[in-house]
């Protein structure tokens, strides 16, 4: 996946928060895929981290993983 790719994909997920957030009450369920976009952006912004150390470091930046929800999850921004 590009960088772009990344982007995208936390700008999509980014606006569906915000949609969520502006409504007065969410569902139990709306509350549950809140809380997975919240894991998958962290988990966006981490591959997006480590793409770009890779590259910085000269290193092929395809070799970055996905990293699971416990490692990235309430990483500071």
């Amino acid at each position: 996946m590009e960088d772009n790719q990344v982007l995208a994909h936390i700008k999509k997920l980014s606006e569906e928060e915000d949609r969520l957030y502006a409504k007065e009450n969410l569902s139990d369920e709306e509350v549950k895929h809140l809380h997975k976009m919240n894991i998958e952006l962290d988990q966006c912004w981490d591959l997006l981290r480590q793409r770009r150390a890779l590259r910085d470091a000269g290193k092929n930046p395809e070799k970055a993983n996905v990293r699971p929800p416990g490692t990235v999850e309430n990483y500071e921004q």
